[in-house]
């Protein structure tokens, strides 16, 4: 199975990247897959190279709410680089695609021996902890229509298409909303050529138009992944 590149390995240098990839095994991660659960000892953690996992909470009997995504750009266990193997929140795979996955146990091991893989990832739990405040806020705050923009585009960014499949049903439990608020958002952007929705296939047709009809959170997660990737943060690799 071919695989491509996830952005936390790339900006390892070479030594620590081979040593950690020869510990990894190619997965394939499958729509609505649950690969862990809140409060389930975590046995494996993935670095996505072709997919995305949603980070979800819920409070009692309450629906599922997203707080959080994972995509190329990061990792599926951080609190495991904390020392914490209790997952603080369910992982679902949103799109399907390929990632690397390497034993808990195994990657601990590999995380005391790599100062740079510490560096790394302490980087990106700063991220993570960013997008999940940004999330909080958002739920708060913001109307259904610019969060389901915000929605979109993290997907998109993180399927690598234009296309990606998605439900009505799931973007309502993704963003703690009924589902008639969920048709009548998507209609909207739909008739105003923003988007394409046709059996489960949603199309990103103008992306400059949904930037702008999404929400500033984000904006600020691009900068929070910008402020990752500057030279500062990148000596790791050097």
């Amino acid at each position: 199975m071919a695989i491509a590149e996830n952005h936390l390995i790339e900006l390892l240098p070479q030594k620590d990247r081979l040593r950690l990839q020869s510990l990894c095994e190619p997965v394939e991660l499958k729509i609505s897959e649950i690969l862990c659960e809140r409060g389930e000892r975590t046995l494996h953690v993935y670095f996505p190279t072709d997919g995305f996992i949603s980070l979800l909470t819920r409070s009692d009997d309450t629906p599922a709410l997203e707080v959080g995504m994972v995509g190329r750009e990061g990792m599926l266990g951080a609190h495991v680089v904390l020392g914490v193997v209790t997952a603080p929140l369910q992982a679902l795979v949103q799109g399907g695609g390929a990632a690397w996955r390497i034993d808990t146990l195994a990657f601990q091991r590999e995380l005391g021996r790599s100062t740079a893989l510490q560096d790394c990832l302490h980087h990106y739990i700063q991220v993570l902890m960013a997008q999940l405040t940004a999330s909080a806020a958002c739920l708060r705050f913001h109307k259904i229509s610019p969060r389901l923009a915000r929605w979109l585009l993290m997907s998109q960014d993180r399927a690598h298409a234009d296309s990606f499949h998605v439900t009505h049903e799931s973007l309502a439990h993704m963003l703690g909303v009924r589902r008639v608020g969920i048709t009548v958002a998507a209609s909207a952007m739909q008739r105003a050529g923003l988007i394409e929705y046709r059996r489960g296939e949603l199309t990103v047709l103008n992306r400059g138009k949904l930037e702008a009809a999404a929400c500033s959170c984000y904006a600020a997660d691009g900068g929070t992944y910008t402020e990752m990737n500057s030279p500062a943060a990148k000596r790791i690799a050097l």
